[in-house]
């Protein structure tokens, strides 16, 4: 046995009648594809249903499997709190799932809060389901902060388990797609919100779950999606099978898109291990970048490597230019991993005898020391990317006027809190942005006294 289908669908409360009063019928075309669902699952008889919701407990680090022998639900946040759910759990497939991820150190498994109830994520899938059929323990699993090749990874590990088992097994992927459509909407619009609905129904009517994984995670919080990590489960759990692929629905009336789609897995197809792909595809992209890097990166790279493998910086080598050896500058070294920042710690002027000494010294913190992060693993290391900024002397300021986003960074202190951003952030376009996350970091008030410091960076990329 194994996973026999799997299905996206949104989630909205107002689909069903008792919360909608009629309003439900501007979504008649995803009404009609859940009943069509519905029917399909109750067609195959699973002994378990996957959950996988945005709703449900979520964490930045870990994925949460809910524990416990039962969980129970109702509409009541909604208005019909006399809709109510009540479902057994398959301890057994949690309980291989969660061992799996800690013999591995995967970060997934039932550590955590303790949730009985079930969100509507989870509960507006089993009110068309349970009309149908009462076939199917619950399996309900949150998403996480984690990057998208760790959703599919866990998505893998779920078919795993299923497999193992012997299990026969539906994957219900819930989520809304964009909630920034038109104008009108509770959200109101954003450009990306059509581009991504367009995107990712065109990915889904293909089956290209591949491209799941490249989808812009700046991109998709501009187009405020809910579900996409859940649909990267959902392909995880299908990797190297073929899939016929059917589009039921798609609706942005209210604003926010509906998609609905079921997938059926065939044939084992080596073509489709699309994390494998992914991931072959992004360390060749770093030894692309690695071939193009300056004798300031390259050093920080080497450091990273050296003290992440054998706890130990390197000595300098023979190719550290002239400047990096004798003149003295404020550092920052930042480190991304599959495009999402992993590490950045500097200083804002000289702590050390030279550039290269700045640059070996903030290199270590970035990768083991910043307490936004677990120290980097032997494991990241082909798929880091550095940069190294040295900074100017900071001038002081009369006012937000003498600031510019793409050229200066800036230094915002209260008495003695400070807090420091670089230059040309993305996603930081205005100087009232730059001030107002700079005193975040430095932990300073919105009404306190402030003076302004800015500088300028040479960025080595």
């Amino acid at each position: 046995m194994a996973i026999e289908a799997a299905y996206m669908v949104p989630h909205p409360p107002m689909i069903l009648p008792r919360i909608g009063k009629g309003a439900e019928g501007q979504i008649q075309k995803t009404v009609h594809s859940f009943e069509q669902i519905a029917e399909e699952i109750a067609g195959i008889c699973p002994e378990t249903l996957i959950i996988l919701s945005p709703h449900a407990v979520m964490y930045a680090d870990y994925f949460h499997i809910s524990p416990g022998k039962s969980a129970r639900g109702d509409f009541g946040r909604f208005g019909a709190g006399e809709v109510r759910f009540e479902e057994t759990l398959d301890e057994e497939l949690v309980r291989e799932i969660d061992k799996d991820a800690r013999r591995d150190a995967f970060p997934a498994g039932t550590l955590g809060e303790r949730d009985r109830q079930l969100d509507h994520g989870v509960m507006v899938p089993l009110y068309f389901i349970r009309e149908k059929t009462r076939a199917g323990r619950i399996v309900r699993i949150g998403l996480s902060g984690l990057p998208l090749s760790a959703h599919y990874e866990l998505g893998q590990r779920i078919r795993a388990a299923v497999e193992h088992l012997g299990r026969r097994a539906v994957v219900v992927a819930s989520g809304d797609l964009s909630h920034k459509l038109q104008t009108y909407g509770p959200y109101g619009f954003a450009r990306e919100g059509p581009e991504y609905d367009a995107r990712l129904m065109d990915v889904c009517r293909r089956g290209a779950f591949g491209e799941l994984l490249e989808f812009d995670e700046a991109f998709c919080e501009r187009a405020a999606e809910c579900g996409h990590r859940s649909f990267v489960i959902m392909a995880g759990a299908l990797d190297g099978r073929e899939v016929e692929a059917r589009v039921l629905s798609h609706e942005d009336v209210t604003g926010v898109g509906y998609g609905v789609c079921a997938f059926r897995p065939g044939s084992v197809s080596g073509q489709r291990r699309f994390l494998e792909t992914y991931r072959e595809a992004q360390k060749e992209r770093i030894r692309e970048i690695m071939a193009h890097e300056d004798p300031y990166v390259r050093l920080a790279r080497l450091t990273v490597e050296s003290f992440v493998r054998e706890g130990r910086k390197p000595a300098l080598p023979e190719w550290v230019t002239p400047q990096m050896r004798t003149e003295k500058a404020g550092v920052f070294v930042s480190i991304h991993a599959r495009g999402r920042l992993r590490g950045c710690i500097g200083t804002i002027g000289s702590t050390r005898s030279c550039i290269a000494e700045e640059i070996r010294e903030n290199a270590v913190s970035a990768a083991m020391r910043d307490p936004r992060f677990d120290p980097v693993r032997e494991d990241e290391l082909p798929f880091l990317e550095i940069h190294v900024d040295v900074l100017s002397r900071p001038e002081r300021i009369g006012g937000r006027e003498e600031l510019d986003v793409k050229r200066y960074g800036v230094i915002v202190s209260s008495g003695g809190k400070r807090g420091l951003l670089l230059p040309d952030l993305e996603g930081v376009d205005t100087v009232e942005e730059q001030i107002r996350i700079a005193m975040q970091k430095g932990g300073i008030g919105a009404h306190e006294r402030i003076t302004l410091e800015r500088f300028e960076v040479v960025r080595h990329r």
